[in-house]
């Protein structure tokens, strides 16, 4: 988390797409004052500052690469080719749509292909594209996609479970209403008996 945060801070002070963080500070000020307060009351006179230090940890996801976490790998595991996963990855993101948080957790599969990963990476890469401004379909697809595409394992598998404050908080107002996505790619995809397997393992915690 260490790195987000650094990655954030970073952000917080200079935006790559020409944006100051003055501008950034006028521009919440400016929500302020549609929502009705004062930008000058005592209580909300470092709300701007804070608001863009949070952005800069909520979206320091923009900052990072995904694909390199992966690129150091472990080849000696004595011939392992069976299913590695991870479950229970908890994340926070936020709706592209209204700008409200994603609470979840991601559950990360793959068979191996002579090589394995880090199992923080995995995380990491989860990490990497919840934060930023997101819909979960996406997510789900781009976390299996960079899996495949940069360890080519036989197989891949995500599944996402989250809750949706934009429709918690507004809109239709249901709560304890969660999403759940998937994508199989390979042999999770192919053979239902590794996607089996796989749902076992998320859910129960053994095949």
């Amino acid at each position: 988390m260490a790195a987000f945060r650094s990655i954030g801070a970073a952000m917080a002070a200079k935006n790559d797409n020409g944006v100051s963080r003055e501008q950034a500070e006028d521009a919440v000020r400016t929500l302020l004052r549609w929502a009705g307060e004062d930008p000058a009351r005592e209580g909300l006179l470092d709300t701007p500052k804070r608001v863009v230090e949070a952005y800069g940890d909520w979206f320091s996801g923009y900052a990072g690469d995904p694909q390199e976490y992966l690129a150091r790998t472990f080849e000696e595991v004595a011939g392992y080719d069976e299913m590695i996963v991870l479950r229970d990855i908890e994340f926070e993101s936020h709706c592209e749509h209204h700008m409200a948080p994603i609470i979840g957790k991601a559950h990360v599969g793959y068979l191996p292909d002579g090589k394995v990963v880090g199992i923080s990476k995995l995380a990491r890469v989860v990490e990497t594209y919840a934060r930023r401004f997101q819909v979960q379909e996406k997510m789900t697809a781009q976390i299996a996609h960079c899996i495949q595409q940069v360890l080519n394992p036989r197989g891949v598998g995500v599944v996402v479970e989250a809750t949706h404050e934009c429709m918690t908080t507004r809109g239709i107002h249901k709560r304890g209403v969660s999403m759940v996505t998937s994508k199989m790619l390979g042999g999770f995809r192919d053979d239902a008996r590794t996607r089996a397997e796989f749902l076992r393992f998320i859910r129960d915690g053994h095949a």
